[in-house]
């Protein structure tokens, strides 16, 4: 990885602040799950808030014409040692679930409805919810699932329960999916610096670079 920012003893070349960092991922993403552990305390450096925003890859790869990284012949084979390994590189545990891909359609709604309520809490879900699926690798697939990491940070669970089943909720989504794709979205992770689309957990120094100097 090349040398960052916090890496050295020079202060950020950027003024501190902006907007947000929009951040895209889908539950079912180990590089997304690696990706969100390490990139708050980027934004923090240079002031940056943070847009969480889960997605659903299965919905974008219907028009990238995509196909989950891990079934890939030979290259699947790849990933997941990359996987690994980038996990060790950054100290982080990593054990895949049972199932790979998942469904994270329950998760990605939880976090819309919990998000405009309190975006701390959303924040607290998603790195609960990734925790339990690849710390642990455990099982997040299912509503009751999400609703006990919901619990674990604080959220009202039996609130949360019927807010998935709300139209709305389920619209939310839907329409969060198209405007991924609309920024150009393609996989997970992947992250907007101030219109500037960044792809993939081996990104993160390109991110913190753009934020230090501006961009180049």
């Amino acid at each position: 990885m090349t040398e960052s920012a916090s890496d050295t003893d020079e202060a950020p070349a950027s003024e501190p602040g902006g907007a947000p960092i929009d951040f895209y991922f889908d539950f079912s993403s180990p590089y997304g799950y690696l990706a969100a552990h390490k990139i708050d305390s980027i934004a923090r450096l240079y002031g940056r808030a943070m847009n969480w925003r889960p997605i659903l890859l299965g919905v974008i790869f219907k028009t990238t014409g995509a196909v989950p990284l891990l079934d890939v012949p030979i290259k699947g084979a790849y990933a997941r040692r990359d996987m690994e390994r980038t996990a060790r590189f950054l100290g982080m545990p990593l054990v895949f679930p049972q199932v790979m891909p998942f469904p994270s359609i329950a998760a990605a709604r939880a976090v819309y409805w919990v998000q405009d309520r309190d975006p701390q809490q959303a924040r607290d879900l998603c790195l609960a919810l990734y925790d339990r699926a690849f710390a642990r690798g455990g099982d997040i697939r299912e509503p009751a699932a999400v609703l006990e990491c919901a619990a674990e940070v604080g959220i009202d669970a039996d609130e949360l329960a019927a807010a998935l089943q709300d139209p709305a909720v389920k619209e939310r989504l839907k329409s969060e999916n198209e405007a991924a794709m609309a920024a150009g979205v393609c996989g997970s992770p992947f992250f907007v610096v101030d219109g500037e689309p960044f792809w993939g957990a081996d990104r993160l120094d390109h991110v913190e670079r753009w934020l230090a100097t501006g961009g180049w």
